[in-house]
C-alpha cells in the first residue's frame, strides 16, 4: 500500500479507574467493542489527536470490565501505520487536567506477512495483555477476519466496517487476554495505552466508531483532544460535538506532556482544541475532519458524509462585550440627571 506524507495523530484512552474519575467526562473516538462471550465490557475512553511536522501518532488505552476470557476493540486507522508500541502513562490524564483540573513496553516487533488473498497482516505484537494485529482489507474481509480470531460482531459491524473500509482499509484490532493480564497482576481498570505512529495526509478522528453495537438511544459522550501545528479547521456530519476549548497550548502542558514514555516529539508550540461528544447512537453516522495547514479546508470525504451534511464545527462566538452597554447606560443616567437638576434650577415660583 503507497505511503502518504505523513502527519502525527495521538488518540490515548485511559485505563485506570482513577484516570476516568479524574478525567472530566472521558470517552472517546478511538474503537468499537466487538466483544466475544462473556460479560467484559470496554469503559470510557479518550482522544488526543496530535499532528505535527507530517507525522500521525494515534495512542489508545482499553479499560475493560465484566468477566470473560477475552474481548476486543476494533480501531480503524487513516493509513498504515509504521510501528505500534506501548504509548505514555499519564499523558491523557495531563490533558484532562489542563481542561478541568481535578480537585485533588514491551517495544513492538514488526511483522509483514500475508494473510492469504481476503486480508493482509500488516502487524503483530504483544502489548501487555493486549493483542494488537493492524490489519488491511475491505468491510467484510475485516469482518471474516474478526469472527475467524474469535470476535462476536454486532448486527451493525458490517455496515460500519464498510463505511471505514471506503476511506482506508487499515484496522487496528486490539484483543484483550484476561488470563495474561492475570498473570502479569493487572487487575480491573489497570492502564494499557497504545501508540501508533501512522504517515498520512488524510487527518480524521473516527466518531461513528463509538455508536457500534448500541442502541439507537444510548448517549455517547466523548473527550477529543487535538493538537495541530495551527488553529485547525474542522468539519464534522451530524449534531453532537462542540469545541470547549481552543487556545495556543501552554509550555507547561507541552513541557509535561514531552516528558512522558515517547512523547519527546513533542514540539515548543502546538494549538491545543477541546472537544465534546454528546450524541445519541443513532446520530453517530459520521467522522471528524481535520485541516493540518493554514491554507488548508478538511475533507468532505473525510467526515464521511455528503456535502449536504457537513458541519463545521467551531469554537462558540465570543459574547457581546458587556462594557459598552454599561457605559451606554452610565451616560443616559448622567444625562438625565444632568436634566433633572437643571430644570430644577431653572423653575421660578411666581409670586
Amino acid at each position: 500500500m503507497p505511503r502518504r506524507p505523513a502527519l502525527s495523530l495521538l488518540c490515548a484512552v485511559p485505563l485506570t479507574a482513577a484516570a476516568v474519575a479524574l478525567a472530566p467526562s472521558v470517552a472517546a473516538a478511538c474503537g468499537g467493542l466487538v466483544g466475544e462471550n462473556g460479560t467484559i465490557q470496554l469503559v470510557r475512553t479518550t482522544t488526543l489527536a496530535a499532528y505535527h511536522d507530517g507525522v500521525e501518532r494515534y495512542v489508545t488505552s482499553f479499560e475493560f470490565t465484566g468477566e470473560g476470557d477475552a474481548v476486543g476493540s476494533i480501531v480503524p486507522l487513516p493509513d498504515v501505520p509504521t510501528s505500534v508500541e506501548r504509548g505514555g502513562d499519564w499523558t491523557l490524564q495531563r490533558l484532562a487536567e489542563e481542561v478541568a483540573p481535578p480537585a485533588r513496553a514491551d517495544a513492538a516487533t514488526v511483522a509483514t506477512e500475508s494473510a492469504g488473498d481476503e486480508v493482509q497482516i500488516i502487524l503483530e505484537t504483544q502489548i501487555d495483555a493486549l493483542d494488537i494485529t493492524v490489519l488491511a482489507g475491505g468491510g467484510d474481509e475485516v469482518g471474516r477476519w474478526a469472527v475467524d480470531n474469535g470476535f462476536l460482531l454486532s448486527p451493525d459491524t458490517p455496515e460500519v466496517l464498510d463505511f471505514y473500509a471506503a476511506r482506508s482499509p487499515v484496522f487496528m484490532a486490539a484483543k484483550f487476554d484476561a488470563q495474561r493480564a492475570r498473570d502479569l497482576g493487572q487487575g480491573v481498570g489497570d492502564s494499557t495505552p497504545i501508540m501508533a505512529t501512522i504517515p498520512t495526509d488524510d487527518p480524521w478522528v473516527p466518531v461513528r466508531i463509538l455508536g457500534l453495537g448500541l442502541e439507537a438511544q444510548r448517549r455517547v459522550e466523548a473527550d477529543v483532544f487535538l493538537l495541530t501545528d495551527v488553529e485547525p479547521k474542522l468539519l464534522a456530519g451530524g449534531p453532537g460535538l462542540s469545541v470547549e476549548r481552543s487556545q495556543p497550548a501552554t509550555s507547561q502542558l507541552l513541557g509535561d506532556l514531552r516528558s512522558d514514555v515517547g512523547m519527546e516529539w513533542v514540539p515548543s508550540e502546538m494549538w491545543l482544541s477541546y472537544l465534546q461528544l454528546d450524541a445519541a447512537a443513532t446520530d453517530l453516522d459520521y467522522d471528524l475532519a481535520v485541516s493540518v495547514g493554514p491554507s488548508d479546508d478538511p475533507s468532505i470525504t473525510d467526515a464521511g458524509v455528503g456535502p449536504a451534511s457537513a458541519i463545521p464545527v467551531r469554537p462558540p462566538a465570543p459574547g457581546t462585550p458587556w462594557w459598552p452597554f454599561a457605559a451606554g447606560v452610565a451616560a443616559a443616567t448622567l444625562a438625565l440627571v444632568a436634566l433633572t437638576a437643571r430644570a430644577r434650577h431653572g423653575v421660578r415660583i411666581q409670586p
